[in-house]
């Protein structure tokens, strides 16, 4: 079974014109991903997972800042305007993370 977790974070936007916006995970979460995927860290790092927020679930990838010492997660705008979400909303997120090899749903 993977590796699953919960937690409540900000939905912050990226400065610039590009409009990423982005979760950063706790740093316990981050602790525990770092450790469980160690072994198969991908391109930069990156972690496959499949997320659910306000009740919609998608799979993306994680990815490192070392500059904050956590993981980011993108929250795509499909998926803010679903879940009625923007930047500077508090957020309850679902996060499992998936197998390298696990077929992948992007929507």
């Amino acid at each position: 079974m993977a590796p699953s977790y919960s937690f409540h974070a900000e939905l912050w936007l990226y400065p610039g014109e590009a409009g990423w916006h982005f979760l950063t995970l706790p740093p316990d979460v981050a602790d525990d991903i770092a450790e469980q995927s160690e072994a198969g860290n991908k391109a930069f790092g990156s972690v496959k997972v499949a997320v659910e927020i306000g009740g919609h679930r998608w799979e993306t990838s994680i990815f490192p800042d070392n500059k904050m010492g956590s993981y980011l997660l993108p929250v795509k705008k499909a998926v803010r305007d679903k879940a009625r979400i923007r930047a500077g909303d508090a957020v309850d997120v679902r996060l499992e993370l998936q197998p390298d090899d696990a077929p992948r749903d992007k929507s």
